[in-house]
């Protein structure tokens, strides 16, 4: 026997931000979800399973419109014809009281009530499935402790969508413990709600496949679906199977070894290679991290458009239509024993001294932040005050941050003025 277990298919997820992007592939990744699905119905058709689930969030709100039910229907269609049943929970994002547009689905696909756990036997093949669905978004009970126990001789799997002990980033729903789970006698638990892959158990399994398609920088690697192999009643393999159609990276790029930032970009090309041959003919979506302590330090900060255009210009000629930066995050650092410089008896030395006890007297950084503040505060456009990226001068770690920055840019210029005869 074997069946696809999936989760956090979001159909039709809406995009956010991307459009402000210059050059996103935005029709690609609107359509990701959907492709997506695509590639899981036609696993199931290759593997002829014998069962489909679906645990939680397969939509990611009430529909914008009937295209998304019907786009979904049309899918399990395709299994219907070939003879393969779907069972399906709702999730916080898909709860009863989130969807107020419906359709009637094909009749191999069978939904858990949310009034209370139940079962579905599939005779033919002895198994028997439990579920239940989420009547609303903020479901905070212990769903699990009202499952019933699994059926004498029966292959048992337990559908559950929920954040297990908790998870980061992830709201806690359902919430439950490893040892309710286990005291089912459940041969298989099939979770969901957790965007990343995880075993949580192998005695019983107890799966989380991670969402079908990686949506943004935070969901970054392979996603799809566990292939699950049963042989004499017992699970003898739980197989990832990869669907996403535009997958993400966030790759962290050490420079120390470019003396010169044309050294620092054939770094970074080198990672695109690397990450393009990954991705296996994917769109590849990556944010960039470039770190280190590097000679190419001054010359990147001193004009980071034309570098960052450069970079761009390096992932085009890899990657061609295939790989979008999404992003440049510059966090190298110059290449300079600060320590020893603050110990020199000059201007450079004084600065750098000045900068460092600043950084520590908190009254002193708190009296600059007034002073900050009330200047330049008025004068700053909104757009620039807003979003995790906005300037926030009334931050004391902003502000100290922003020592930094100054520090890294100046002394290095200085020092290089220095060295002129």
């Amino acid at each position: 026997m074997k069946f696809l277990h999936a989760a956090d298919i979001h159909l039709d997820s809406p995009l956010k931000g991307l459009d402000r992007y210059e050059g996103a592939p935005v029709e690609q990744f609107r359509s990701a979800t959907r492709r997506a699905l695509e590639n899981l119905v036609a696993s199931c058709l290759a593997e002829a399973v014998d069962f489909l689930l679906i645990v939680g969030d397969l939509y990611d709100g009430s529909w914008k419109d009937y295209r998304t039910g019907l786009f979904f229907a049309a899918q399990m269609s395709r299994l219907r014809a070939a003879g393969i049943p779907v069972f399906l929970i709702r999730g916080n994002h898909d709860a009863e009281s989130n969807i107020t547009r419906s359709l009637r689905l094909p009749e191999n696909v069978y939904e858990f009530s949310s009034e209370r756990p139940e079962t579905k036997r599939i005779e033919a093949l002895g198994v028997a499935l439990h579920g239940q669905s989420f009547a609303k978004r903020d479901v905070t009970d212990d769903l699990a402790a009202r499952y019933p126990d699994g059926v004498p001789g029966a292959f048992n799997i337990g559908l559950l969508h929920t954040c297990a002990s908790g998870r980061e980033g992830h709201d806690s729903y359902a919430p439950c413990s490893l040892e309710t789970l286990r005291s089912k006698g459940y041969d298989y638990w099939a979770l969901g709600h957790v965007h990343q892959r995880e075993v949580l158990s192998e005695s019983p399994w107890i799966v989380f496949p991670g969402n079908l398609q990686g949506r943004h920088a935070k969901e970054t690697g392979a996603k799809g679906a566990s292939l699950v192999t049963v042989e004499n009643g017992q699970v003898v393999r739980v197989e990832p199977r990869p669907y996403d159609v535009v997958r993400w990276a966030v790759w962290e790029i050490d420079l120390s070894s470019a003396p010169a930032p044309d050294q620092a970009i054939e770094l970074v090309r080198e990672q695109l290679v690397r990450g393009m041959a990954e991705a296996d003919g994917r769109l590849l979506a990556a944010r960039l991290v470039l770190v280190g302590a590097t000679a190419a330090h001054s010359a990147l900060v001193g004009d980071p458009d034309k570098w960052s255009s450069e970079i761009r210009l390096a992932a085009n000629d890899v990657g061609s239509e295939r790989l979008w930066i999404e992003k440049i995050e510059l966090e190298t650092r110059a290449a300079i024993d600060f320590t020893s410089l603050a110990e020199r008896d000059d201007a450079i030395g004084q600065l750098v001294q000045s900068l460092a006890d600043l950084r520590k007297d908190r009254s002193a950084l708190e009296a600059l932040m007034s002073e900050v503040v009330a200047d330049l505060k008025p004068k700053l456009l909104p757009e620039l005050r807003e979003g995790a990226d906005g300037v926030r001068l009334d931050d004391p770690q902003f502000l100290a941050a922003l020592l930094d920055d100054v520090e890294q840019l100046l002394v290095p210029r200085l020092l290089e003025k220095e060295r002129l005869p």
